[in-house]
């Protein structure tokens, strides 16, 4: 039988003001009936230009193809190379023959239209059908993705579902038109991993039942061994190397796969220094800039050529933990209002956060752990007085949070800091980088002249494995990794001894991970401040960090040692969030 999808010397270039920037060259790959082929590399490598032309979704111009046939075998047993196809037909075979699942489902789905009206609205547009009966067979769907209550779910809108609800909202439109092919774009990476795996688990059955080729897409290799028959990773645009998921993990033969592999934290101890991609290209960081002569004048670049920190070994071990309490949280309580009366009463509650105890030490790093919606981020937000608290207290070196006047509050915020998940979000993207982390030392005193505080940025910006030819830079011109460094640099910058992670690499490819963690160790040795680091990634969590606290539903599931709590689980929910972490082989 003929593959479903041949991609024959794909080379895919973009218009710019200097000429043609490359963006995926050469590329060949195959997919049949009833196979899931996955696509693997980091940001920028190519993934999604490769199906974003499959679908014929890239504008032209910028996009320019060079060379190439898509050939894609239609339910008549036609070939028809998709970049010959007009728009008129394109339209007739997106979502009826080949559809896709991107990777944020709340920008994908319209927020004034309830998710029953968004999949009937696809269903009639590729069937002759009545409203009614596309509400059946929406209702149908609803209940073949596993969403609770679908009459309920089809009157809702995307706001009032979780994330893996609309995602599998997403899975019912794109299963609407009972397509031959399904694209799924990073589906999963802000997911849960117990709802990652959930998810994982429906399209591998969906795509067994219904017959169908599944291109997936991930920068997760962990998600690869999970659902993938066949891998291909792809390096600036190219694939380096391709075959059978089993044996690509075995038997890795490129050294950028060995480099993907190599640096998950599930394979590392703490203290362990991970490796990067560039250790396995044999590819050196560029040399640091000549010192300044103040506190922020140490390099910390993941491969040090004098050999002080070589990658897999621990020579500079973290300071042991104080057996100062830092921060005592008691009997902590934010509770929203969910409910309430004509007359405005609440009448019920959402607790966010219900009655939570517990300390933390100075120098260590504690692990907040829980699935979205169980309080860690409203948690960590408490414990810098971001939101109120509706009962408790936090005593901050035996002094309430709550008792701070606003002129004392703005001093004590130089000594707690908060690193948010999406750093693109956290910065001003009408300043430079440099600018920005200038603004704080000003508002702060910490500098006297825009020279001196000019020099300090730059410093800060070498701490992180920046350089001083950054600071003009907007936040625009920067990449994921390197955004959340300069975020790093700006928490740093009035040298805080308390600062909070936010699921600060949540949404970073696993190599610029593991160097965010390398640089996160790094500068805890150096400045001694004490952090605690909210993730649902338990298996990075585990890494970083000295304690572990499991929360669920606003509660303490479980707290202790990070290497007992992940190896030894005494909750039923923290079971269960160690298993569904995908392992690999």
């Amino acid at each position: 039988m003929s593959p479903l999808l041949s991609i024959n010397n794909l080379t895919i270039s973009f218009l710019s003001e200097t000429g043609l920037v490359p963006g995926v060259e050469k590329i060949d790959l195959e997919i049949r009936r009833n196979e899931i082929v996955a696509l693997v590399g980091e940001s920028g490598s190519g993934k999604s230009i490769t199906s974003l032309s499959v679908m014929q979704l890239l504008p032209t111009p910028p996009a320019k193809y060079l060379s190439g046939e898509i050939l894609f075998t239609d339910r008549s047993g036609r070939r028809i190379d998709l970049l010959k196809q007009s728009f008129s037909q394109m339209r007739r075979i997106r979502g009826s023959q080949i559809a896709m699942i991107f990777q944020e489902p709340m920008s994908s789905l319209n927020p004034a239209l309830t998710c029953g009206e968004q999949v009937v609205e696809a269903i009639r547009a590729h069937n002759e059908t009545s409203w009614r009966e596309a509400r059946e067979q929406t209702l149908g769907l609803f209940e073949k993705v596993r969403l609770p209550d679908p009459p309920a779910v089809f009157s809702r809108y995307p706001h009032q579902l979780s994330g893996g609800q609309k995602q599998r909202v997403m899975i019912a439109i794109a299963m609407s038109g009972h397509p031959s092919l399904l694209i799924c774009d990073e589906p999963t990476t802000a997911l849960d991993v117990t709802v990652q795996k959930t998810i994982l688990q429906l399209i591998r059955e969906l795509q067994q039942t219904e017959n169908m080729g599944v291109l997936f897409i991930t920068h997760d290799l962990g998600v690869v061994a999970e659902i993938a028959d066949r891998a291909l990773v792809l390096y600036k645009g190219r694939i380096v190397e391709q075959g059978p998921v089993k044996e690509l993990f075995q038997n890795p033969q490129h050294p950028y796969t060995k480099g993907l592999l190599n640096c998950r934290p599930i394979l590392h101890t703490k203290g362990e220094r991970l490796p990067v991609v560039s250790d396995f290209m044999g590819a050196f960081p560029p040399a640091p800039l000549p010192n300044d002569k103040n506190a922020f004048d140490k390099d910390t670049s993941d491969k040090d050529p004098a050999g002080k920190n070589p990658v897999g070994k621990n020579t500079n071990p973290s300071p042991p933990i104080s057996p100062e309490i830092l921060i005592k949280v008691e009997h902590c309580r934010v509770w929203y209002p969910a409910k309430k009366s004509f007359l405005g009463k609440t009448r019920s509650y959402t607790k966010a956060v219900d009655d939570v105890s517990f300390e933390i030490y100075r120098g260590e790093t504690l692990g907040l752990v829980g699935e979205s919606g169980s309080g860690k981020s409203t948690l960590g937000r408490a414990l810098l007085r971001l939101v109120g608290l509706t009962g408790g207290r936090i005593l901050l070196e035996g002094e309430s949070l709550s008792g701070y006047k606003p002129a004392a509050l703005k001093k004590l915020r130089r000594h707690i800091q908060i690193i948010f998940q999406d750093p693109y979000s956290s910065l001003n993207p009408r300043l430079t980088v440099g600018s920005a982390i200038a603004e704080v030392l000003k508002v702060h005193g910490l500098a006297s002249t825009e020279q001196e505080r000019r020099e300090l940025s730059i410093a800060l910006l070498e701490k992180v494995s920046l350089t001083a030819a950054h600071f003009d830079r907007y936040p625009h011109e920067f990449s994921g990794g390197q955004r959340q460094r300069v975020v790093i640099a700006r928490a740093l910058a009035l040298r805080p001894s308390f600062i909070v992670c936010d699921e600060s690499v949540s949404a970073l490819d696993v190599s610029v991970q593991a160097q965010v963690l390398n640089l996160l160790n790094d500068l805890k040795k150096e400045f001694g401040f004490t952090i605690v680091f909210i993730s649902h990634d338990l298996s990075v969590i585990r890494y970083i960090s000295d304690r572990i606290l499991v929360m669920n539903r606003g509660k303490v599931e479980e707290i202790g040692e990070a290497e007992t709590v992940y190896n030894h689980p005494q909750s039923a929910y923290t079971k269960a969030l160690i298993a569904a972490i995908p392992k690999g082989f």
